[in-house]
């Protein structure tokens, strides 16, 4: 059987963690930063995590992760 391919968009934006978890960064933080507050945009900044109904499709596009 042939190898997998990574889907190259997936793998950049999306890491696993050591427990099987799927990271990922949280939207709306890269332009329009004047008119969010201090408080959102530091929140904007920890990492999020995928959701357990979506984990399964992203796992499928990073086989080897």
């Amino acid at each position: 059987m042939p190898k997998l391919k990574t889907h190259r968009g997936a793998a950049k934006r999306f890491k696993l963690t050591g427990t099987g978890k799927v990271k990922r960064s949280k939207a709306y933080s890269s332009h329009i930063l004047t008119k969010k507050n201090r408080k959102r945009k530091r929140s904007l900044r920890k990492t999020g995590f995928l959701d357990k109904r979506d984990e399964k499709g992203i796992k499928a596009l990073l086989p080897y992760a």
